[in-house]
């Protein structure tokens, strides 16, 4: 009988890749347990096998039944305690129970196919932490490495850093490492965000030689009436952002004050939240979000512009209004077809003297809008701002226009 069980690292060539000694335990092992994908690897053996999914705590019990009874084995690819699961089992039933016998770990392959040094690498997986905080670490690290999953796959961790502005990153996605069909693909994250990659890869990230933690902004920022392109705004939905002439027209209107609580519904890319949280500080400038790549740009944009007090909020309104203090003022953008319900819940909310500012673009809303907002607070103010920007053709100069816009404002008296 085995006195402590095998936890063995296996590559992808499996019985062929391991020790004699490794080979030896598996093919003395009654149970073997170990992930589908490893178990696939080791046709030849007969033992019993058991496939350890997401049910850890069931496969400890019934490790723990066997003991001493039989003869167990555990397979892993790579080295099983690096990000694999021999920590946890170690942890549950004891480090005495096992021996760890590892392999080449899928990680220090990929860094080896790619000839980077990774002594210094910030490593981790993303199934085991948030991604904002594996974000946050790339921001400011040299080399990362990643151990990507079918749901935060390689193209979208890329999307996620463009979309904060960090593109100073050159990277490599290694798929099905030492198999028939290992392929490496090399480029900016531009080049990847929109292709498709194989569930087992791993992702790694140099960064550009010389480049800041952010990129540094080419204009002066302002308090309010921002140029457009100053927000990061998530493509292709470029161009939907509250222009910033009409934002500061509705900053205006909403006759903002320090210390007033201020909503943004449907907030975008932020753009007004945040002009707004400079006038409303120290109060709160909450920006109401149910898209998730809009929401993480407002969080990014806030950072860009140095803003402490904005409030992102991920969710749907009306829903999310009842967990908000009661706001002086709120601007209501992208109010789409439920325009009588979110109207009258943001009527509903706001403080007695409070300011209600909302912009459409069609006139079927224009119409919808008014009659909703005259029914709640009497005198509506409507204005219909058509603008044109100067635009250099040659040695002339010619005019742009902007798509018309209608601002509506009423009070809550």
């Amino acid at each position: 009988m085995v006195t402590r069980i095998p936890i063995i690292g296996i590559g992808p060539d499996g019985l062929a890749g391991i020790s004699p000694r490794s080979r030896e335990l598996l093919q003395q092992a009654e149970v073997v347990f170990g992930s589908e994908g490893a178990l696939r690897l080791l046709p030849e053996l007969e033992a019993e096998r058991v496939v350890i999914g997401s049910d850890l705590p069931g496969v400890v019990e019934r490790m723990r039944s066997f003991l001493g009874r039989r003869n167990m084995a555990i397979v892993a690819h790579g080295d099983p305690l690096f990000y694999g699961t021999a920590r946890y089992f170690c942890e549950k039933l004891g480090p005495d129970t096992f021996e760890v016998i590892p392999h080449v770990s899928s990680m220090q392959l990929a860094f080896a196919r790619i000839k980077q040094s990774w002594e210094e690498a910030y490593l981790t997986d993303v199934s085991t932490r948030p991604l904002e905080e594996i974000i946050d670490k790339i921001r400011t690290a040299e080399t990362v490495g990643l151990f990507t999953s079918e749901e935060i796959s390689p193209s979208r961790i890329a999307r996620e850093l463009l979309a904060r502005g960090i593109d100073y990153f050159t990277v490599w996605v290694c798929e099905n490492l030492g198999g028939k069909d290992e392929r490496i693909t090399h480029g900016e994250l531009a080049e990847i965000r929109d292709l498709s990659f194989h569930p087992l890869n791993i992702m790694i990230l140099k960064r550009h030689p010389g480049r800041p933690d952010k990129p540094r902004k080419g204009v002066r920022l302002r308090r309010f009436g921002n140029p457009d392109d100053v927000f990061a705004q998530t493509l292709p939905k470029s161009g939907l952002i509250t222009q910033a002439e009409v934002r500061a027209v509705a900053l205006s209107q909403l006759d903002l004050h320090s210390g007033d609580v201020f909503w943004d519904v449907g907030a975008g890319s932020g753009s007004v939240a945040i002009e707004a949280a400079g006038l409303v500080f120290p109060g709160p400038s909450y920006a109401i979000e149910q898209d998730a790549a809009d929401y993480h740009l407002i969080v990014a944009n806030a950072e860009t512009f140095g803003v402490t007090n904005v409030r992102p909020v991920f969710g749907t309104a009306p829903e999310v209004f009842a967990k908000l203090p009661p706001p002086d003022a709120i601007f209501v953008g992208g109010n789409g077809g439920e325009v009588a319900r979110l109207l009258e819940a943001c009527y509903a909310a706001l403080r007695p003297g409070g300011r209600l500012v909302t912009n459409v673009g069609t006139l079927e809303m224009i119409s919808a809008t008014y009659q909703v907002l005259k029914r709640l607070g009497g005198r509506v103010e409507v204005v219909l701002m058509n603008l044109a920007r100067g635009v250099e053709q040659l040695e002339s100069l010619r005019f742009e226009a902007v798509n018309p816009t209608v601002l509506l404002r009423i009070e809550k008296t």
